[in-house]
């Protein structure tokens, strides 16, 4: 337990003077010159936008764009065609590729400025001559033009260990996906995304700078697009050490929410405790958070789903139309990060050490894995110590980060302590989540997301939503050639059907029949085919027809779907236009990437085969072991959703999920809902910034946390306004660590409370008003629709 009176926070040293001033602790560096000066100084200069004419590298995607004049300068005007168009933007292709290697270490700058009262986000993405790509990401401000900056080439541009595993592109050799900037100054970086940070810069292809998508006017101002030289070294050679305090916050900040004491953190604590009021729902809710006011129709007793006039809906069990609104993630998976610690082999840690204090057995075993990650932390707790309790330690299996295993710790849970006490063993944890589930209700969600702690399955007060992994060893793979998180199963194989029945059989022991439980997600984001390319898209009929079917049971399947249609080979050959041998060597295994017309829509149709048997198996398993919770589906990426694979999903599932991480729903994009026609949800979206101290927003950026919460709001009545979705679960409750998480160092502010279990007030609010009024403006028409045909 905690000695609450005893605990000492922070240190008195030259940096907690700078923590608490919020000045950056930045040691001047005579040798250097400053920052600033390298941008008034370019190497290269690409275009400054002088002249009378446009530049002639400049080429239009879905954008217009116009010269400015500001008195002796000229700028480029861009007015990105946002709505329904997804990748609006601008290429800059010079006719011969641009050569950059004479350069040592570099960065492509730009002024910019948004011209409406609002951040664009913008993305930088650039190309060498091989296809390569670099991507970069920021929210381009309104007002005075702007300076901005992304590095190109750099000496920390290397992949941990220095492999060149698609994975750890993610992150930078720190185990962050996003660093503290190297040197101070007014330009703002642009934020790694993903990519390729090693490109040929003897070939520079194209520049490309777009929106992923967008919602309303979007225009910028651009000027002296240009490359500057880095300084040779960091301002501060240490600007990736001591860059958090003790309570997991940035060390160097100031923001108005920074915790500065136990004292404050508790005052915080008092403050939010009266202001939620045990959890008071909204008035129009019902028992299960559904629309009390609105008709009531058959309770089943658990949730359903139904079409209400021209729109879908779920039914809360007791009849009454429910919005799944929600946050993903209420629990403490995901929020520790590693310390740069490991143990030698002597030590052999335990399951049983988790939430116990440290002991000095296990520190004589325990080294220095990896001095940067050590660095970072201004404090951690000494083994034995109060706190130590909130260490463990992850065996292997990261997914990408500075270590492949090793020591982590949890400041999440170790303010929760600080903040709430231990009166008996984690009893902090009792605290936590009578206080989250009021959070919900208080804030006027309806439901608790994916990733919820099964702690949270008997609280009766708000529904809750459950995820099953099929993710194994035992059954056999197929691969789409871009696995990102892991191999994709192969559905034929009779393996696959026993694992998916074992995963389902525990969680149903779990959820016990609970009308509470909304639904269950089985799977997410796999990589069923990305969309650049056909060769993307059809990633696992390409992979698995290069394959022996003796061996691969999808194959198979494949070949015997092939013989069905064309019977004999020479039909298939001559409509394929390829010279196959037999159908025992298209069975052994084939590969053609010149695809014609005709092999297209049979890849199509081998695509959908594979999803249909995929989505078949679950469902048989679920409609056995969970036949009164809905089939969520497998949470579909943006970037892995072929149509095939979606059609084929909605045959088996109950409602269709998708994550979507962009500023709203686009209707040119989704207008393929209206052939499906079936309930959707979102289970995956969210909105950050670099305001409170985080060096990565997220997947999509606001300027700062006021912005932040109004982009949540247009996002959600984006869903709203759709016939066809029934819910969106913002992902996720608590910010990621800014040291990254442990399992692949995502650091993002995409939290609705912060490591401190302090809430966002502005996105608070925001989901408040949200709230208040989305049932009338969600179903509204549709009542009006359902009176009328009475």
């Amino acid at each position: 337990m905690i000695n609450m009176s005893l605990l000492s926070l922070y240190k008195r040293s030259a940096f907690a003077v700078f923590a608490l001033t919020g000045l950056n602790f930045t040691p001047a560096h005579a040798e250097q010159p400053a920052f600033a000066e390298y941008f008034s100084k370019p190497i290269v200069e690409i275009e400054d936008f002088n002249g009378a004419e446009l530049p002639t590298t400049i080429e239009l995607d879905r954008s217009q764009v116009s010269l400015v004049d500001k008195g002796d300068d000229r700028r480029l005007r861009v007015d990105f065609d946002a709505d329904n168009n997804q990748g609006a933007g601008i290429v800059f292709r010079p006719q011969t590729p641009w050569d950059w290697s004479q350069y040592d270490e570099f960065a492509i700058a730009l002024d910019a400025r948004s011209l409406s009262e609002r951040s664009v986000h913008v993305f930088f993405t650039i190309h060498d001559k091989n296809g390569a790509m670099h991507s970069r990401s920021v929210s381009i401000k309104p007002g005075p033009m702007t300076s901005y900056y992304s590095e190109l080439k750099a000496a920390d541009f290397i992949n941990p260990e220095g492999t060149a595993d698609v994975a750890n592109e993610l992150n930078q050799a720190s185990g962050l996906r996003g660093n503290p900037p190297k040197w101070t100054s007014a330009a703002t970086p642009f934020i790694w995304m993903w990519g390729t940070k090693n490109l040929d810069f003897s070939a520079i292809a194209s520049i490309n700078f777009h929106l992923q998508d967008g919602h309303g006017a979007k225009s910028i101002e651009i000027d002296k697009l240009r490359l500057i030289a880095l300084p040779p070294e960091a301002e501060d050679p240490g600007y990736l050490s001591n860059i958090v305090d003790e309570f997991g916050q940035n060390y160097r900040a100031d923001f108005a929410s920074k915790v500065r004491s136990l004292e404050d953190l508790h005052a915080k604590r008092d403050q939010e405790l009266k202001a939620l009021d045990n959890g008071k729902a909204m008035a129009d809710r019902s028992k299960f958070g559904g629309w009390l006011n609105g008709p009531k129709l058959k309770g089943t007793g658990y949730f359903r789903t139904q079409k209400v006039g021209e729109r879908w809906a779920l039914v809360d069990p007791e009849g009454y139309l429910y919005l799944a609104t929600g946050i993903d993630s209420a629990r403490l998976g995901d929020t520790g990060t590693i310390t740069g610690y490991d143990f030698n082999s002597k030590y052999k840690y335990s399951k049983s050490d988790k939430g116990t204090k440290r002991s000095a057995k296990a520190e004589k075993h325990r080294f220095v894995a990896s001095q940067m990650r050590k660095d970072m932390f201004y404090w951690l707790p000494e083994y034995g110590d109060e706190l130590s309790n909130h260490y463990s330690y992850i065996p292997g299996g990261l997914h990408s980060g500075a270590l492949k295993q090793g020591e982590s710790f949890n400041f999440y849970s170790a303010n929760l302590e600080r903040k709430y006490g231990e009166t008996k063993k984690e009893s902090y944890l009792d605290d936590w989540e009578k206080v989250t589930v009021d959070r919900m209700l208080n804030w006027g969600f309806t439901s608790l997301g994916n990733w919820t702690d099964p702690r949270f399955f008997d609280n009766k007060r708000i529904p809750f939503f459950t995820h099953v992994w099929t993710t194994d060893r035992r059954y056999k793979t197929v691969s789409s050639g871009n696995d990102f998180w892991w191999a994709l199963p192969d559905p034929f194989d009779p393996v696959y059907e026993d694992v998916v029945e074992d995963k389902v059989k525990e969680i149903a022991k779990q959820v016990k029949n609970n009308p509470w439980c909304v639904g269950v997600f089985v799977d997410n984001e796999k990589s069923f085919g990305r969309p650049e390319t056909v060769e993307s898209r059809y990633g696992i009929v390409i992979h698995t027809l290069g394959r022996n079917a003796d061996y691969v049971p999808t194959k198979k399947a494949f070949t015997e779907l092939m013989q069905e249609k064309y019977q004999d080979i020479n039909k298939l050959n001559a409509a394929w236009e390829t010279n196959i041998a037999s159908w025992q060597a298209f069975a052994k295994g084939i590969n053609d990437s010149d695809l014609n017309e005709q092999q297209l829509a049979d890849y199509s149709a081998m695509l959908y085969l594979y999803g249909d048997e995929y989505f078949k198996t679950v469902n048989k398993v679920m409609k056995k072991y969970l036949p009164n919770h809905l089939y969520l589906g497998a949470r579909f990426a943006d970037w892995g959703m072929p149509i095939e694979i979606v059609k084929a999903s909605a045959k088996h599932v109950d409602v269709v999920s998708f994550n979507l991480y962009k500023e709203g729903l686009q209707t040119k994009k989704w207008a393929f809902l209206e052939e499906l026609d079936m309930p959707t949800i979102i289970g995956e979206f969210h909105v950050g910034s670099i305001s409170n101290g985080h060096f990565h927003p997220g997947l999509v950026h606001a300027m700062d946390q006021q912005e932040r919460a109004e982009m949540y709001k247009d996002y959600m009545n984006t869903i709203f306004d759709s016939p066809y979705f029934v819910g969106a679960h913002w992902f996720q409750y608590i910010d990621s660590p800014i040291t990254g998480r442990a399992f692949d160092g995502e650091n993002y502010n995409v939290g609705f409370v912060s490591v401190t279990d302090t809430p966002y007030p502005t996105l608070v609010e925001a989901a408040k008003e949200l709230h208040s009024d989305m049932y009338q403006r969600t179903f509204g028409d549709a009542i009006k629709s359902l009176e009328k045909n009475k």
